[in-house]
């Protein structure tokens, strides 16, 4: 089969890889649509230890069994393979797994033709269900999985307040789009890009600004309810605590940096809740497809589809902005 390998630094090689063959309890899937996750990107600038070159990444997926169980019907999949016995899983928390492993990370990943899972861990979707949406399930879910997860920390319901998104990526986009939808009507997206930032406006229906100028589209430090830092770095972290008020919540969900001192003082003081947040439950994912099937998340148009056959250049053009996509879609078929 034809397959899309990270093999260094900087560098994604489409070649020819061997057929996956199913183990025991798992399908083979051909792949319709897969997703470029900003987890992959980390990985391509060689920023994840975890993902180690030669690896088949991607796991925002749907696709179509073609071997095992369940031959001829479309799916999606919870990428994180659970153990299914530890008291997370017992709880449904299986995110936060002890013994999880990972599709694209620990096990080969579906930028490709094919791909084996786990059967245990696909997710049903609607038949007739678009591939290009389908494939969005995963980072949907990430973003339904934090919001819920706020909401039930925040003093007051997140439609009374200001929302700060930062970060215009996929992630930051599927939060804005779903806090207008849960009824926010303040919503603004900080975005260095300026093609994200226009990319923002017209499909999240949200005030964009460049947080490195300013503006009057930028909220006032301390005046912001609810914050989510959907790139996690140094500054945006300190960036997110500026701007929430007294009382307010941060979310984090973003990952790009480590490490990174906070105010630890403001946080004390002013009575900030800051949150942390790692994917979704298999129950957020099934969540998100309903979502996604019945239009929470609107039409989709600015997600990008491109041939896997092309996908070195779609990790060049994230990687150097060089497109207003927050989120670009391979189809290896």
């Amino acid at each position: 089969m034809k397959a899309l390998v990270y093999t260094a630094n900087h560098q994604v090689t489409y070649r020819d890889e061997p057929d996956p063959l199913p183990a025991d309890g798992s399908v083979v899937l051909r792949i319709d649509a897969v997703g470029i996750c900003g987890s992959d990107m980390h990985a391509y600038h060689g920023h994840d230890p975890r993902r180690v070159p030669p690896m088949i990444l991607g796991h925002e997926f749907a696709g179509t069994i073609v071997a095992g169980p369940g031959r001829g019907k479309r799916v999606t999949g919870n990428p994180i393979v659970a153990c299914g016995v530890c008291d997370y899983c017992h709880e449904g928390r299986n995110n936060l797994c002890a013994n999880r492993t990972m599709i694209g990370m620990q096990l080969p990943g579906a930028f490709a033709e094919h791909m084996a899972i786990p059967a245990a861990a696909l997710v049903d979707i609607p038949q007739e269900m678009d591939a290009r949406t389908a494939a969005l399930t995963e980072p949907a879910a990430t973003a339904l999985h934090a919001l819920n997860l706020s909401m039930r920390a925040m003093h007051r319901p997140v439609q009374e307040g200001r929302a700060l998104v930062i970060g215009g990526g996929a992630i930051g986009m599927l939060c804005a789009i779903l806090l207008k939808a849960y009824g926010c009507r303040d919503v603004r997206v900080a975005e260095t890009n300026p093609l994200r930032r226009a990319s923002v406006e017209k499909h999240a229906d949200c005030a964009a600004f460049d947080p490195r100028e300013g503006g009057a589209r930028a909220p006032a430090s301390g005046s912001t309810h609810f914050v989510v830092d959907a790139v996690g770095s140094v500054h945006t972290r300190k960036a997110a605590l500026d701007a929430v008020r007294a009382g307010g919540t941060i979310m984090h969900i973003g990952l790009q940096d480590w490490a990174s001192e906070i105010d630890m003082r403001k946080l004390t003081l002013a009575e900030v809740t800051l949150l942390g947040t790692y994917t979704y439950s298999t129950a957020d994912l099934r969540a998100a497809v309903a979502a996604l099937h019945g239009g929470t998340f609107g039409n989709l148009a600015w997600v990008e589809e491109r041939p896997l056959a092309e996908g070195a250049r779609a990790f060049e053009d994230l990687d150097l902005g060089r497109t207003a996509a927050a989120k670009i879609v391979l189809r290896p078929h």
